[in-house]
């Protein structure tokens, strides 16, 4: 193995490494240390709401408080893809779901994505800019945040009849 291959192989593992710090953070709501994973000019981006985006780890530290209205949560990542641009640079997608958990005892989950661009800070990768997108939620899940967009199916495309085929075949 070259220096160069084992050196993404480092930096795909330290990328990982904050990812995963950021979900046990937050579960612990370790807000401090959580915006200590992030530049200090990092622009985060939950929803279109103001109150939802933020522009500096200070202020991301402060916008999250607004976690503390759960009284647990869970935050799982998954499907990480990291392209490098360059020694210092990463844009790194990853899928979470996310389940919160009410005083009253109602649950609230959200599936979706991050999408981020990491920078080589002194030998650290930190977030510089994250945007975050729901692929969809449950009933309780009621903050507005970014949709994805789906691509439109073709105007030629109909649907299979998955139970008649299903039934064919019994």
């Amino acid at each position: 193995m070259t220096d160069a291959a084992l050196r993404r192989l480092l930096d795909e593992r330290a990328i990982n490494a904050v990812l995963i710090d950021y979900c046990r953070l937050l579960d612990v709501m370790d807000l401090d240390s959580l915006s200590s994973l992030f530049t200090a000019d990092c622009f985060v981006d939950y929803g279109p709401d103001p109150q939802l985006q933020s522009s500096g780890a200070a202020a991301l530290a402060e916008s999250l408080q607004r976690m503390w209205r759960w009284t647990k949560t869970s935050h799982h990542l998954s499907n990480v893809s990291i392209t490098f641009d360059g020694d210092d640079c990463a844009d790194v997608q990853s899928y979470v779901y996310a389940w919160h958990k009410r005083a009253d005892g109602t649950v609230a989950t959200i599936l979706g994505q991050y999408i981020d661009r990491f920078l080589r800070c002194d030998d650290r990768w930190l977030i510089a800019r994250r945007r975050m997108l729901m692929n969809g939620c449950n009933e309780n899940f009621t903050v507005d945040i970014n949709r994805l967009e789906r691509n439109k199916a073709p105007d030629d495309w109909v649907a299979p009849d998955i139970d008649r085929s299903r039934r064919a075949h019994d």
